[in-house]
């Protein structure tokens, strides 16, 4: 069975977990409330404050991959509906930069023209401009899955070059950087 499977995962006060018999286990909290389906093959045991899940068959290679897989979709459920999920961006270049106007992102990256995107509304995000330093947007969503497709979408508007290391970066990445033509000496 999966070392991850088999780990509980802990309920927190203000979060209620239901299972209904189509197999779709609902998290509702705070912050907002998450769906999944889940394989028939899967038990889910809600008890005591703790989820857990057991799986029929331990020889099964594909059951065995889906156990810790459905742990960890259901524990990001629990964690994002408590606490929330951040990402950061980090937009570097000279003239690069991002405007939020509600759910609305606007883009200049030095094309000939702006890039928008219009985020779900499961999305909150902010813009830091600080002279001197690059802009900084920071996404918030309860929904992990959602939060990090958006997020490589932006990165795609401009992904971070490897000679100069102009484009859009998540915070902390570290780019690796070529050197560029070196001069020949005569």
């Amino acid at each position: 069975m999966s070392r991850i499977g088999k780990k509980p995962i802990e309920i927190p006060s203000g979060v209620k977990v239901s299972l209904s018999p189509d197999h779709f286990i609902t998290v509702q909290g705070k912050l907002g409330e998450l769906c999944q389906k889940i394989d028939p093959a899967i038990k889910v045991n809600i008890e005591g404050g703790e989820i857990r899940l057991e799986i029929d068959n331990p020889d099964d290679k594909n059951l065995r991959a889906k156990h810790g897989l459905y742990r960890s979709l259901i524990n990001n459920m629990v964690i994002g509906v408590y606490e929330g999920f951040t990402i950061q961006q980090e937009i570097v270049g000279v003239g690069y930069k991002v405007a939020v106007s509600g759910q609305l992102l606007e883009f200049s990256l030095g094309y000939s023209h702006s890039l928008f995107l219009e985020l779900p509304p499961e999305i909150k995000a902010e813009a830091v401009t600080v002279r001197g330093k690059n802009p900084i947007l920071i996404l918030k969503s309860h929904d992990k899955q959602l939060l990090g497709m958006v997020a490589r979408k932006i990165r795609s508007f401009r992904p971070p070059e490897p000679y100069k290391g102009k484009g859009i970066r998540f915070v902390g990445e570290v780019v690796r950087r070529k050197a560029g033509k070196s001069a020949s000496s005569k």
